[in-house]
């Protein structure tokens, strides 16, 4: 699947919630269903700055893919990540770097979060994006 064909899948199951508390009880569900993370991973190296909670991101490039996996110690921001993961992961450096996330805003999801929550998940779709444009110049090397 595509990036925005993952984004319409999540705007379309985020619909079917009649309020937020239905909505971050989704979220709670999607961090929970996260695979863990390998403990070499959970270490400064890979915490992400700007987040108020520690999230743990690690990508790696498999046959021209970027692979995610992440972790949080926040139950929230753990399924904020766990979405991250799910549009992202699995796509080209390519697709990632010129990725529109919509998503974002079609589910209110930064209006629905606390300041440092929202600044969080920008740092994340930073971070998520910076290893992208390392990895598309790694392919082009």
């Amino acid at each position: 699947m595509t990036i925005a064909e993952i984004q319409e899948e999540i705007i379309d199951e985020f619909a079917f919630f009649e309020d937020w508390m239905q909505r971050y009880e989704h979220m709670i569900a999607l961090g929970k269903s996260l695979p863990l993370v390998d403990p070499q991973y959970k270490t400064d190296e890979f915490i992400i700055k700007g987040c108020q909670s520690k999230v743990w991101l690690h990508a790696e490039l498999q046959d021209g893919q970027v692979m995610l996996t992440a972790d949080s110690d926040a139950i929230i921001t753990k399924g904020i990540v766990a979405l991250l993961i799910r549009v992202f992961s699995g796509q080209s450096p390519e697709a990632i770097v010129n990725a529109d996330l919509a998503f974002v805003d079609e589910i209110g999801l930064k209006e629905h979060l606390s300041p440092t929550r929202a600044n969080g998940l920008v740092s994340m779709i930073k971070q998520i994006k910076l290893y992208a444009v390392a990895y598309q110049s790694q392919l082009k090397a």
